[in-house]
């Protein structure tokens, strides 16, 4: 096999302690635990690898409120020890937790940036509107 069955059982051993996955045993099948466990586990197998930058795309959508608090946490501790982490968002009320920019796009361009202070769940939801108009005519606002 690629990887030994030693290596892999403490390679999942890991995951489950330093992310908190709930699970009665590591050999549980990924599908069979809860949505939010199961995105824990993904981005543990992608810390596994050691990356400097983290790429998540809604990584919290579909799980609950605990879970979702549970990844905040972990993807906050990440970003402290230096890891750079892009977080892809249509939840405003998330975003302001997490980040310390945020760049609304529409149809694929910058409409505006929201840095520090001005990363409000109600500035993220008035630039997102007004990046549809923004997008449609072409330009920058902010």
């Amino acid at each position: 096999p690629l990887i030994s069955h030693r290596r892999r059982e403490a390679s999942s051993l890991e995951i489950v302690r330093d992310l908190a996955v709930k699970t009665r045993s590591i050999e549980t099948p990924v599908g069979r635990l809860s949505g939010g466990n199961q995105q824990k586990v993904v981005i543990g197998r992608w810390l596994l690898r050691g990356p400097k930058v983290l790429i998540l795309d809604e990584p919290t959508r579909g799980v609950d409120i605990g879970s979702r608090g549970e990844i905040h946490r972990l993807l906050r501790d990440l970003a402290a020890r230096g890891m750079s982490i892009l977080v892809i968002s249509s939840e405003p009320d998330e975003l302001p937790d997490l980040c310390d920019r945020v760049l609304v796009m529409a149809e694929g361009r910058i409409v505006r940036e929201l840095t520090g202070p001005s990363i409000t769940r109600n500035s993220i939801i008035e630039a997102s509107y007004a990046a549809g108009d923004a997008a449609a005519a072409g330009r920058r606002i902010g």
